[in-house]
């Protein structure tokens, strides 16, 4: 028999029992859907993270108090770690050997910032850097200059502008040496930065970098804040975070033999960490799936029966004619795997689709789990193929003189 006819029974099977085998298509779809949509949003939310990561530099090393991603309750570990200061710092910045380019990453303070009669919503980062904070965190300028040392060292009220805020001030002017004013204080504005977009729904350029030094002098300087410095280049990654670890555990006085009291991140232990999430999303996925393949294929074996029962008149008339036990087996196992493929089809369909909308929330690029489509397709066959097995071995085994009495 054709894979063709055999299809076009399973449809005609499925038709003669609407109800009862709409809710076996139900749970095969559901089953298959929930693997491919978690797979699918775990694949959206895989690349555009990596995407992200690799907006922020692949050669810079974060020193933190506790670790940017946080688990259950890790946050008990690190509640009574000591700040990490800006005089730490400093004292970092001219022992290095590695990197020169050692600098602050800290929001010192979320406020307007106003230009004449423009202003902002109260929601920009005032973030205290030096002449390295453009380059650690990779941004480039679209107009005017960096910070330079005596920038640093005299304190300066200079600002550099990130593109949001510089739009939302200046539109078409040129925001280059105007005053702009953060808290009734003024700044000039000496640059801006070039757009990087948003990150999980939230904005990198709503921000305004201004000397670490002058800002200390505003806020104060007992503060935590995390410590950036650039690698001379990838393949000295490992060096420099050894040289951070070593000189850091001096300055902040770790006796030998205790755990290090601060974190040490790049983009790759970032994504180790953002792994053992998606892993996890990736099993749930698999067990809530799995469930509801399980009930689905108990539903495709009752459907089968139901089948089988149900044309006991044919299956003498195919036996008295000469079908064998092996084309009356393949003929139930094919109509089984059939009907399991339209369900995983549909599951597979809506699950991409529903999976896909991270994607549309985030911004993100639309992907296509190809290798979980096809692991559905194939697992769905199995699923037909070993729950199809006992209705089809028992169709095999009917008598024919018995079977054409069957009414």
């Amino acid at each position: 028999m054709r894979i063709n006819e055999i299809f076009s029974q399973a449809i005609d099977s499925i038709k003669a029992n609407k109800l009862r085998s709409s809710l076996t298509l139900l749970a095969i779809s559901v089953g298959v859907f929930a693997i491919i949509s978690a797979n699918t949003a775990v694949l959206v939310l895989d690349t555009y993270f990596r995407d992200t990561l690799s907006l922020m530099g692949g050669d810079v090393v974060t020193v933190s108090r506790t670790p940017s991603i946080q688990m259950g309750d890790d946050w008990r570990r690190y509640r009574n770690r000591p700040d990490i200061t800006i005089r730490q710092m400093q004292e970092l910045e001219t022992r290095t050997f590695f990197t020169d380019q050692v600098g602050p990453s800290t929001t010192f303070r979320t406020t307007r910032v106003t230009f004449r009669d423009q202003e902002t919503e109260p929601n920009v980062a005032i973030r205290g850097g030096n002449q390295y904070y453009l380059d650690n965190n990779a941004f480039d300028l679209k107009e005017g200059r960096n910070f330079q040392i005596e920038d640093i060292e005299h304190s300066r009220a200079v600002a550099i502008l990130g593109y949001e805020v510089a739009e939302s001030l200046f539109g078409d002017l040129n925001p280059i040496d105007r005053t702009i004013r953060v808290d009734g204080r003024p700044y000039s504005v000496i640059g801006v930065a070039e757009e990087k977009g948003n990150i999980f729904g939230q904005t990198l350029d709503r921000f305004v970098v201004i000397p670490y030094t002058h800002l200390m002098n505003v806020y104060g300087r007992d503060r935590n804040i995390a410590i950036q410095a650039k690698a001379p280049s990838i393949e000295f990654i490992e060096d420099t975070i050894d040289e951070l670890t070593g000189l850091l555990r001096a300055i902040r006085q770790v006796a030998p033999g205790e755990q290090s009291n601060f974190e040490i991140e790049t983009n790759e232990t970032l994504g180790d960490v953002f792994n053992q999430f998606t892993a996890i999303l990736y099993i749930i996925g698999f067990v809530v799936g799995g469930i509801a393949l399980l009930g689905a294929g108990i539903g495709v074996m009752n459907i089968m029966l139901v089948s089988v029962n149900e044309r006991t008149h044919e299956i003498g008339i195919r036996k008295s004619v000469g079908a064998t036990k092996k084309a009356i087996i393949s003929q139930f196992l094919m109509e089984a795997v059939a009907i399991c493929q339209i369900g995983g089809v549909i599951g597979i369909l809506f699950g991409i689709l529903i999976g896909n909308a991270a994607a549309l929330y985030l911004d993100a690029n639309v992907v296509f789990p190809a290798g979980a489509a096809v692991a559905g397709v194939i697992g769905i066959t199995f699923i037909g193929l070993i729950f199809g097995v006992y209705p089809a071995y028992k169709a095999a085994r009917l008598d024919p003189i018995e079977s054409l009495r069957y009414e």
